[in-house]
């Protein structure tokens, strides 16, 4: 697995490279340092994965990632950052960013770096809980009808979107968890999304629209 780091911080960058590449089948092929450096090392080597902080001199890094997102949608980018924003995250989910993560905790690192190369998209916990705020959550009510969707799967999403568990949902609807996961499958198949991050921002950005 290929691996691009972009940091201001070199200490940083050095740091993060030994904890990569202390895993066997990961290869960092190229430590960048500001938002320029990112553009030119993404399209030079099209690594696997870019690591990007977001607030360095000049651009930020989610400025440069929109710009690789745009020629390159199938970019696979995490931002590891100290700062959880709402502005930060809110344009991290609307570029297509991969990951979110917080320098915080290194211990998440190379397990998100997994999870993206199996094809998810990767929020800390502390991030996925404030996406209802970072979206500015509304009393409107959600209508799934307007998306084809039943009424049992719209209670689904509104408990995902609430930040519930597969276990806790199926409590709530009275389902088994195999129910739970067989109506969540059928869900983001009919919406064309590919997992619970992207339906629960998916269901807040769509609050009282109608179609």
């Amino acid at each position: 697995m290929k691996i691009v780091l972009v940091d201001d911080d070199r200490l940083v960058s050095s740091s993060l490279k030994i904890i990569l590449e202390s895993k066997d089948s990961i290869e960092v092929i190229g430590i960048g340092h500001n938002a320029k450096e990112a553009c030119s090392l993404y399209f030079e080597h099209h690594p696997d994965i870019m690591l990007m902080d977001i607030r360095m001199q000049g651009e930020t890094g989610l400025e440069a990632g929109e710009r690789i997102l745009m020629q390159d949608q199938n970019a696979r980018i995490i931002f590891l950052t100290t700062f959880s924003d709402d502005e930060y995250i809110i344009k991290a989910l609307k570029i297509g960013a991969k990951g979110y993560l917080l320098k915080q905790d290194y211990n998440s690192i190379l397990p998100a770096i997994d999870a993206v190369m199996s094809g998810q998209r990767v929020f800390g916990d502390d991030i996925v809980s404030r996406i209802p705020k970072v979206f500015n959550q509304k009393s409107d009510a959600f209508s799934g009808a307007d998306f084809g969707l039943t009424e049992k799967e719209t209670e689904l999403i509104q408990l995902i979107a609430e930040g519930f568990s597969n276990k806790e949902i199926a409590e709530a609807l009275y389902l088994g968890e195999g129910t739970v996961r067989n109506y969540l499958s059928t869900v983001l198949d009919k919406l064309q999304l590919r997992d619970r991050t992207q339906l629960a921002v998916f269901y807040y950005k769509n609050r009282g629209k109608s179609q």
